[in-house]
């Protein structure tokens, strides 16, 4: 029998969305100072070091089965390694954030695709309808705010690689998760994504850092705001919810990350920016939207 969801998941949603797209703002900060994927096992290695005493002063209950750990690490190899490594490989090699959001903004439509067969839940056609007008949305938002250049046939193939990754990422803990402590499910994920980011960094990069206010405030942001909570949040929301419409929230990340880099960095939002945005927000809203008892 499912778990009752926690009162404080009805607010997850909203604190998920503004999270993860404002990491995108504060990744570009970050950035500036240090290749990606040194970054990227940087930003892993704080985590696993913040939550190691935090496992050894709280002892959650560990899982009993075999099972259980090879589940997580499943999840930290296709969400942690694979989304995020191939991501910033795809930024490596050229493909621009606008090129790389463009293609993993395809998540939602694949996991309706596959959800029936894999997370055995049912995508009927209004929830179709709301995921057409996602990407639809997204997709303008993100031509009128920057270039999407696919010229990399490399770069190309990272970016598929991480929309297939957080594809299967989603509906792998959707059909096996399990409500393991936090503490311990992130430190076995997040240490799975530090022993393959961190080779790979050595491996393709000069992993140049430089030690700067901005690297250090958007580091912390990332591993806290991101790695931690917004992790934290979505898995979350993928135990107690449909796979179909929690991924649906990625629609709103471009509009989001849009407002909030005119926020923060005074970065233009064009016009056609706007109908894209008012175009994710319907997708959003017939998708979440419960269906009638009736209907069910």
């Amino acid at each position: 029998m499912p778990t009752p969801a926690p009162l404080w998941l009805k607010s997850a949603p909203l604190m998920f969305l503004l999270l993860w797209s404002s990491g995108f703002v504060v990744l570009k900060i970050g950035l500036a100072y240090a290749d990606p994927l040194t970054f990227l096992a940087l930003r892993y290695a704080c985590v696993v070091a913040l939550l190691t005493p935090l496992l050894l002063a709280l002892r959650p209950p560990m899982p009993a089965s075999p099972r259980v750990w090879t589940h997580l690490a499943m999840v930290g190899l296709l969400l942690q390694a694979g989304y995020f490594g191939f991501t910033y490989l795809a930024l490596a090699h050229g493909i621009s954030a606008g090129g790389v959001a463009l293609i993993t903004s395809l998540q939602p439509i694949l996991v309706g695709l596959l959800a029936p067969a894999i997370a055995r839940e049912r995508v009927d056609a209004r929830r179709w309808a709301g995921l057409t007008l996602g990407v639809l949305g997204a997709g303008l938002v993100i031509v009128a705010k920057a270039s999407v250049d696919l010229q990399s046939a490399a770069g190309l193939a990272y970016a598929v690689a991480a929309l297939l990754c957080i594809t299967g990422g989603t509906l792998y803990e959707k059909r096996y998760g399990t409500d393991t402590h936090p503490v311990v499910s992130n430190l076995v994920q997040y240490s799975v994504g530090l022993l393959v980011s961190a080779p790979l960094a050595f491996w393709l990069e000069p992993m140049r850092v430089e030690w700067t206010g901005a690297l250090f405030g958007s580091l912390a942001y990332l591993v806290i705001g991101n790695s931690l909570v917004a992790i934290s949040l979505l898995l979350a929301m993928l135990r107690h919810g449909e796979a179909s419409r929690v991924s649906a929230l990625f629609f709103l990340v471009p509009p989001c990350s849009a407002v909030i880099a005119y926020a923060a960095l005074d970065e233009a939002i064009p016009a056609l920016a706007w109908p894209g945005m008012a175009l994710a927000a319907l997708g959003i809203l017939l998708v979440t939207r419960a269906r009638p008892a009736a209907a069910r």
